[in-house]
């Protein structure tokens, strides 16, 4: 028993090495310095307690960078899981050719999104394809593209990644609509249940798992927002998030690791409120999801 115990120990030894040396130290060092002044190129440091918490809270680029956050995650994830649903149902009906939508929506989600924000990027700008689309519809467009104007900015970007990531989410959906027993709707049917009736009364309190699980990871990614907006705005006409503000503050020009801590770690705090209050609501019987 104790060779057995031995053994595995050695052979998740790798593991654990890789887990404290890239995972835990720095989670640990990171709230440390979160306390200090620590700068970049600095090999001192001071500790200076909350200070870096209470100046965030009074930093209007941080405060905006939260608004921005919260603009995108309220903005999105309602859309993405609605449009995700929708398609889950459309492709697992009996059709030909389902197999080439199934590809073709899933395809964006496994483009890098480096490539999908610079294509994006071409199409928003003043004369590009979606710009012509807006003035044949009679849409105000504006004068420098949807990426140079602080009412369009974030939301041409929040557009692009719910395009980019319903495929994904579909496929979960999707799964989740076929490990539901098929005696279900047949008993619904036999009873004079139609298709509304059994979708919210079959399909949707089944899902609600497979539903959890989308809106919890596409909050979390949503909080997390960064590569759009390094390649498409570089955080300018007030699209900054907060892990912008983070890379920009500790990485860029400003060099404050400790008040960059400090900003990672109120990120951290709102993820981990927002997942537990999403648990708290989807595991409420009254409510359907």
């Amino acid at each position: 028993m104790r060779w057995s115990k031995a053994r595995a120990l050695v052979l998740g030894l790798p593991w654990l090495l890789t887990f404290a040396l890239f995972w835990l130290y720095p989670i640990v060092y990171s709230l440390i310095i979160g306390f200090t002044d620590k700068q970049l190129l600095s090999p001192e440091r001071h500790w200076v307690g909350l200070d870096n918490y209470r100046s965030l809270l009074s930093d209007p680029a941080f405060i905006a960078s939260l608004k921005n956050t919260f603009i995108f995650v309220v903005g999105t994830i309602p859309f993405t899981t609605v449009i995700a649903l929708a398609l889950a149902l459309l492709v697992n009906r009996e059709f030909r050719g389902r197999g080439v939508f199934r590809s073709g929506y899933f395809l964006p989600s496994i483009t890098s999104m480096v490539v999908i924000a610079l294509i994006f990027t071409n199409l928003y700008q003043r004369g590009g394809y979606i710009a012509y689309l807006a003035s044949l519809a009679g849409l105000s467009v504006p004068e420098h593209g949807f990426l140079y104007s602080d009412s369009t900015a974030l939301y041409s970007i929040m557009a692009m990644d719910v395009w980019m990531a319903v495929g994904y989410y579909m496929l979960i959906f999707l799964a989740g609509l076929k490990s539901i027993p098929g005696e279900l709707y047949e008993s619904a049917a036999v009873s004079g249940a139609g298709r509304i009736r059994q979708f919210f009364s079959i399909t949707l309190p089944l899902l609600r798992p497979v539903g959890l699980f989308i809106v919890v990871i596409n909050s979390i990614k949503s909080f997390q927002v960064f590569v759009e907006i390094f390649v498409m705005t570089k955080g300018k006409f007030d699209t900054s998030t907060m892990v912008y503000f983070i890379y920009e503050t500790g990485l860029t020009t400003k060099f404050q690791f400790g008040y960059a801590s400090a900003a990672a770690y109120i990120l951290f705090v709102i993820i981990a409120v927002f997942a537990a209050a999403q648990f708290w609501l989807f595991r409420r019987k009254q409510v359907v999801w």
